[in-house]
């Protein structure tokens, strides 16, 4: 009983709990954030590779501009260093003729610095004057 009586009157620390809460607040908004990082740069580069593939494949096009329309995409959007590797090919899909666009950028883990890459690609059907 006298146990609980002195329970009663231990109030704690305020400094110490909201000390630990805020850090644990902070890391789980960190994470989150970061997360939301790497969903952005991914989603940049998927479009950027899908719109660059429809550019290119337009008629009166070439794969090369194609490429360079992404590389732009890129660049305005999250930065030169992603737009390092970019390969343009043709292939089928569907038996119909496309240009396909692939793109290869680091991942970010840390901020924006990341030891993996991540690669996407975008395709389209290749126009003709046909």
């Amino acid at each position: 009983m006298r146990h609980v009586r002195s329970l009663r009157h231990d109030r704690g620390s305020a400094v110490a709990e909201f000390t630990m809460v805020v850090g644990l607040l902070t890391l789980v908004v960190l994470s989150v954030m970061q997360l939301a990082l790497g969903l952005h740069v991914r989603n940049v580069l998927q479009d950027a590779a899908a719109e660059g593939a429809r550019y290119g494949a337009l008629a009166g096009s070439s794969p090369a501009a194609g490429v360079d329309r992404a590389q732009t995409l890129i660049e305005t959007a999250i930065g030169s260093d992603y737009a390092q590797s970019i390969t343009a090919a043709t292939t089928t899909v569907a038996g119909h003729p496309a240009l396909q666009l692939t793109v290869q950028a680091p991942l970010p883990v840390l901020g924006l610095i990341g030891p993996t890459t991540l690669e996407v690609q975008g395709s389209a059907a290749l126009e003709t004057l046909d």
